[in-house]
């Protein structure tokens, strides 16, 4: 938009978008390049049908153009498989607190950025400063109130306030969590529900997604210094990720005619 938003959409040419696109690509974001084409192609097919301008400037061209097309994941995993799951995590050697977030997103299907980046709702709390640092940290900030059974997200990744109310499930999870806070160095509770190291901010998401990882890799692709239960979490399914998790709740919501 900073590049082409004083342009008459009628008068947006094929190279001016490419021009974005490769960019991207030349700055080793591939990934990026590749959802920048996939949505300025399917916005100019929008506009093209509503004769908002004459035709797509990028029909024609393939996404092959940009390193080929991102394999999509649709895994979701079975209700057996999440047995199997609750099974494996007492064998599993996960952090307390992770193994725990594992099952919130299966209760509340929030995604990990916001699973990571929630709050304990207190009174007087500097909601602005705490995003900051959830945003730091790349996450979300989300408020998590469990007398009220609510889990607040003031910004989600489609721009929109969300609030999920909490089952009895989710909240026996955030219970057991709570006994796990700590105090900080300035004596106060730490405000994260998973806190870093330092407990200043977040634990970084993608710790999360590793400590997954190495626990579904075979013995002698084991990483140094990382887990050894490197079977432990494998599934008859395959590979699943924090994000299969979300897919998970939402399929199962879906199944029960909730509306997610």
């Amino acid at each position: 938009f900073s590049t082409l938003g004083h342009v008459p959409a009628e008068q947006v040419k094929r190279a001016d978008l490419l021009a974005i696109v490769d960019g991207a690509k030349a700055g080793g974001t591939l990934r990026t390049a590749q959802v920048l084409f996939t949505d300025l192609r399917q916005m100019f097919r929008f506009a093209v049908e509503r004769e908002v301008v004459p035709h797509n400037p990028l029909e024609g061209i393939k996404r092959s153009k940009f390193g080929g097309g991102a394999v999509e994941r649709d895994r979701a995993l079975s209700d057996s498989e999440v047995q199997a799951l609750a099974r494996a995590l007492s064998t599993a050697r996960m952090t307390p607190r992770n193994s725990v977030a594992i099952w919130l997103i299966l209760a509340t299907s929030v995604r990990i950025g916001e699973c990571m980046g929630a709050v304990w709702a207190t009174e007087n709390m500097d909601v602005t400063a705490l995003a900051k640092v959830a945003d730091r940290a790349g996450a979300k900030l989300g408020i998590v109130d469990v007398a009220a059974r609510t889990w607040h997200l003031p910004t989600t990744k489609n721009e929109r306030t969300h609030t999920v109310h909490l089952s009895d499930f989710a909240v026996a999870q955030l219970t057991k969590l709570a006994t796990m806070r700590e105090v900080g160095e300035d004596g106060k509770l730490v405000p994260w529900l998973f806190p870093a190291t330092d407990r200043t901010r977040p634990v970084c998401i993608k710790s999360f997604g590793k400590q997954l990882a190495d626990r579904q890799r075979s013995p002698d692709r084991r990483m140094s210094g990382r887990s050894k239960s490197t079977v432990s979490l494998l599934l008859p399914g395959g590979k699943w990720t924090a994000h299969d998790l979300r897919r998970t709740s939402a399929t199962i919501m879906a199944r029960l005619g909730i509306s997610t």
